[in-house]
């Protein structure tokens, strides 16, 4: 094989994860650098291009590069671009396949948004091997989806198919969410989601709890997470709520296209049975009977640093050259 390697981006609202990665999906060689920092994209594009090179010299050169691929909120396989990405800093419409494929010598760059990469990761390496139908659900920043349906990725007309973390949940009163709407399934169930519920609970209930010990505007889904393992009850509450409304999610979701199994992915995957087990109560709650007990739940089989930039390089192996 000419080209042994190709790369995979993962850009979250947080960290951007990179790595030359070979066929048998082993990450080779690895780098990040924080996303939040860059308020000019070409800021963010140089410094990637950067830390990209710095990888790519370590395997060898971009001679033994096949192609990259990025997984990025919004990003739009069709046209390479990063299309008003809510969780991300910059605005409007970036060419990112183009500004990051000049930044290392023109080696084709392939994008698409980052839960359908965690969705092709988890189908080339994961959880999701030999399923033909199935969704991804990745939980971090915001909450993200790839739908598979009879194999392959369902993209829509535009590219931008599969946006479940944007489903309205709450039609009355619902959460503000980036997107500019409210009531959308991220304003509950995302890592942020989570800590934005035990600032309201903390507010509007009296009870005591671990978490009054924190300053509430800088409470995490972790913080919440490590009262639960304590046995806290507001905490437990948290998650049970969260659970509810992404078990309602999911019902809707396999009216939709009646997947074999639902993964979930990404940093909220960490609290466990804490979040599995009101999703599944809630999910077989809701669900017409016809689908009932048929819809497996998963957790993603990768290790969450790996997943999407795997899922991401999975690209990199279709570029055109």
């Amino acid at each position: 094989m000419e080209k042994p390697y190709v790369v995979g981006i993962d850009i979250g609202g947080t960290n951007t994860v990179f790595g030359v990665v070979d066929a048998r999906g082993t990450i080779l060689y690895s780098g990040s650098i924080k996303t939040g920092k860059y308020t000019d994209i070409d800021e963010y594009v140089s410094e990637l291009g950067q830390g990209l090179l710095q990888v790519i010299d370590q395997a060898g050169g971009p001679d033994k590069i096949k192609g990259v691929g990025v997984g990025a909120p919004n990003g739009n396989f069709f046209n390479g671009c990063i299309e008003f990405a809510p969780n991300l800093p910059w605005k409007g419409k970036i060419p990112l396949a183009q500004l990051i494929s000049e930044q290392i010598g023109g080696i084709p760059v392939a994008l698409t948004n980052d839960a359908n990469a965690a969705a092709i990761g988890e189908m080339t390496y994961g959880a999701a091997r030999g399923l033909k139908d199935f969704i991804v659900i990745t939980l971090g920043t915001g909450v993200g989806s790839g739908i598979v349906i009879g194999g392959n990725l369902v993209y829509g007309h535009d590219g931008f198919a599969g946006e479940l973390g944007h489903v309205i949940m709450r039609r009355n009163n619902g959460r503000p969410c980036g997107c500019g709407r409210q009531g959308c399934l991220e304003t509950y169930a995302s890592a942020t989601g989570v800590a934005r519920t035990a600032r309201e609970y903390l507010e509007i209930r009296k009870d005591d709890s671990l978490l009054r010990e924190l300053d509430p505007d800088e409470i995490t889904s972790k913080d919440v997470y490590e009262a639960a393992m304590k046995n806290d009850k507001l905490a437990l509450e948290i998650f049970e709520f969260t659970g509810n409304i992404l078990g309602e999610a999911f019902a809707d979701a396999v009216a939709f296209s009646s997947p074999e199994a639902i993964i979930l992915f990404g940093g909220l995957t960490k609290a466990g049975d804490l979040i599995m087990n009101p999703i599944k109560r809630s999910m077989e709650k809701n669900m017409l009977k016809v689908y009932e007990g048929k819809t497996k739940l998963l957790f993603s089989q990768l290790k969450e640093s790996d997943a999407a930039v795997l899922g991401a390089s999975a690209l990199g192996w279709e570029v055109k050259e």
